[in-house]
């Protein structure tokens, strides 16, 4: 099946342990289908950061290669995600004077009002990622969250803005690993924005929710409220840090501790029986450790609890923890621990469910997809669809003007039927007393002559009078000759 290719959007998640590509389309149910997806072990990122630019484009490209073969399309264009323990949130105030010539605020005063805010003081080494507006006042008055600021008349635009930043160094190695690859980047999104555009729906956002992905390097952090986010954070803690406990606490390797956290664990060591016990291969002629289920369970509580305490600091620094109606979401691989749900709710007093991206996939896409850990691709394609949507229906609501013009000149005006049997005006008989000599010429006059004090100026005034006594009269004989022939006329016709 041929596809048009600016129909065809390519997400690339970069992460701390994989590298995943999702290629994918609209469906006709609104839905996404995902034509083709690959995965490849990340080599040269740590914690969401590019430290190896050749070990990750290399990755990068078997990732996409495996995914181009599937959907049997050539990859040249991605949306990245990005993360890591470099990407910062701020808040910021902007206002502008709306121009005269604009009866109300237009759609170039709000992208005015928003690019100003590239402009704001930033740290050394820091560069924009995403503007996301707060709210609108206008004039001094602020409007619903519901209500378009276009279309609203005011002659001032306000609005409070929060602001994600990212290290220019790291965001360069992102674009170099990229472009290493063959690849060009058409958009970079926060990894949080675009998982939460596969998990949640509007409801959600405008009821506060607050979305908790749970990666491998990373834990990244988004809360929206009344439909737009207004918080966002990423933490240096994530899955591989209880892999790591596991890896130590158990003494095995890194890949044992791996399997043995994400098959046997849990995060609840009540839930889990003493009696069950973990055989795990000796290296070389070593003999088999064995590791109690309660045991493994412990130690990723301890670690889960650590993350989960810094996420319920950063709800309650976002001063939104009163108003998540929708609780919180969790999703990323971490998100696949089993008991992590109740652990949540008991550590943070936050309702939770487990955010899966197949409420926007389409029924033909693979069930594998149906996975916490590819929530972020999957958003990652459902934001470039939403992109290019943005990009095409502000170029068709731009007014071509040629049509209209030419349009206005085929219009024709139809005289009224008496006025269609006048004869043409001839000048000589019409204008016969006007006489230019009699023109009134222009001239500058002082306060006397207006007043009527110059002799010279009270003539010119009685002869404007009779030049526009007699031109009145004149057009006036006219007429009433050209209706008394119609008359005439039409008296003689009958």
């Amino acid at each position: 099946m041929e596809h048009k290719e600016n129909d065809i959007i390519v997400g690339l998640d970069i992460g701390t342990t994989k590298i995943a590509c999702f290629i994918g389309k609209r469906g006709e149910n609104g839905k996404v289908i995902i034509l083709g997806y690959g995965k490849c072990p990340s080599t040269g990122v740590a914690r969401g950061v590019v430290k190896n630019i050749k070990s990750t484009s290399e990755s990068i490209s078997k990732a996409v290669e495996e995914a181009s073969e599937k959907a049997g399309i050539t990859v040249r264009e991605v949306y990245v995600g990005i993360a890591g323990q470099h990407i910062k949130s701020t808040q910021s105030m902007g206002s502008i004077v709306i121009p005269n010539e604009h009866q109300f605020i237009e759609q170039e005063d709000v992208n005015r009002l928003i690019d100003e805010q590239r402009n704001i003081l930033l740290g050394p080494g820091e560069e924009i990622i995403h503007i996301f507006p707060q709210n609108y006042v206008v004039d001094g008055e602020e409007l619903s969250p519901d209500v378009d600021p276009v279309g609203v008349a005011g002659k001032q635009l306000k609005s409070n803005f929060h602001i994600v930043t990212g290290n220019t160094m790291n965001l360069l190695n992102i674009h170099s690993s990229v472009e290493r690859a063959g690849l060009v980047i058409k958009g970079v999104v926060l990894e949080p924005i675009a998982s939460a555009l596969a998990v949640l729906d509007n409801a959600d956002k405008d009821a506060g929710v607050a979305l908790v992905d749970i990666g491998g390097g990373t834990t990244d952090i988004a809360i929206f409220h009344e439909g737009i986010i207004r918080h966002t954070s990423v933490l240096a803690l994530a899955g591989n840090a209880i892999t790591f406990d596991v890896k130590e606490g158990c003494k095995i390797l890194k890949n044992q501790a791996e399997t043995l956290k994400t098959r046997f664990g849990s995060c609840l060591p009540q839930n889990v029986s003493e009696n069950d016990i973990i055989s795990i291969p000796g290296i070389r002629n070593q003999q088999a450790r064995e590791i109690s289920m309660r045991t493994l369970a412990g130690i990723i509580k301890a670690r889960t609890v650590t993350i989960l305490e810094q996420v319920d600091y950063e709800i309650k620094q976002s001063h939104l923890d009163k108003h998540l109606i929708a609780g919180i979401v969790l999703t990323g691989g971490g998100a696949q621990l089993r008991h992590i749900k109740e652990l949540t709710e008991f550590t943070t007093g936050i309702d939770t469910r487990i955010g899966l991206p197949n409420e926007h996939l389409d029924k033909s896409s693979d069930p594998e997809l149906s996975n916490t850990m590819y929530a972020t691709g999957i958003g990652l394609v459902l934001y470039g669809l939403e992109h290019e949507e943005d990009l095409e229906r502000e170029n068709t609501d731009i007014p071509n003007e040629e049509p209209e013009a030419e349009a206005a000149q085929e219009q024709t005006y139809t005289m009224p039927p008496v006025f269609d049997q006048m004869p043409p005006m001839p000048d000589e008989t019409v204008f016969a007393r006007y006489n230019e000599a009699e023109q009134p010429q222009t001239s500058s006059v002082d306060f006397e002559q207006v007043s009527g004090k110059d002799k010279k100026g009270e003539k010119k005034s009685k002869r404007n009078k009779s030049f526009g006594k007699g031109f009145t009269n004149a057009i006036e004989a006219y007429f009433n000759k050209v209706f008394n022939d119609s008359t005439i006329k039409n008296e003689g016709e009958e």
